[in-house]
């Protein structure tokens, strides 16, 4: 293999631009496309076959999350990693969920990109193996088994379950439902009372385990 051939999908032209020009000076990589929202990331997948897939988190029509759920089934070869401002464990259970290799923070140094992609992309990495067990790790932590089904959910309930185990965010939530997003988040939170489940990653483990996952 000469490089790996990268598609950024981002819906910020100056995000797609900086990612870029992170990216060309490293001869290993070698960007053949961008997508500004996640359906047009899935059909580029199908027209150019990537070898990687950097995915924003936040774009219009389908989220990084879907995105990358589409991808990993429809093209399993292809290695996604995730891209996003913030930290937050519970997208990064969910990305790994669906089949994302890695998630990249946006405000890491240039050469801790470059760094951890090829750590990333070689098979044999130590760093590589490293991650994906602290990943397993932290999930197994993570989704702790409740004894609580579903059945005592309202089926508006049911309904939040549902898109937390497909990563919708909150506001996506309220749009999808056209409700405030406040009652989202109040949703939420009698939800983990009733379950017994102490975050969003047990619960969206749980929507997982027990088949909850909206589909669109």
């Amino acid at each position: 293999m000469n490089g790996y051939r990268v598609l950024i999908a981002d819906d910020h032209p100056m995000a797609r631009s900086a990612i870029r020009s992170l990216l060309d000076p490293d001869p290993s990589f070698e960007v053949i496309g961008e997508a500004e929202n996640g359906e047009q990331a899935f059909h580029l997948c199908g027209e150019l076959q990537p070898d990687l897939v950097l995915m924003d988190i936040n774009m219009p029509k389908w989220s990084g999350l879907e995105a990358t759920r589409e991808v990993k089934k429809a093209y399993p070869h292809i290695k996604v990693v995730i891209l996003s401002v913030s930290d937050d464990v519970g997208d990064l259970i969910t990305a790994i969920q669906f089949g994302a290799q890695g998630y990249l923070l946006k405000n890491l140094e240039p050469d801790d990109w470059i760094n951890y992609l090829h750590a990333l992309l070689g098979e044999d990495s130590e760093l590589s193996r490293e991650m994906a067990n602290r990943l397993l790790h932290r999930f197994r932590q993570e989704d702790q088994p409740t004894g609580t089904g579903p059945e005592i959910l309202t089926p508006r309930e049911r309904e939040i379950v549902m898109y937390v185990g497909a990563g919708k965010t909150n506001r996506e939530i309220s749009e999808t439902l056209i409700i405030a997003e406040n009652t989202v988040k109040n949703h939420v939170k009698n939800i983990l009372d009733k379950l017994q489940l102490a975050n969003r990653v047990q619960l969206a483990a749980y929507a997982v385990r027990h088949h909850l996952i909206a589909r669109e």
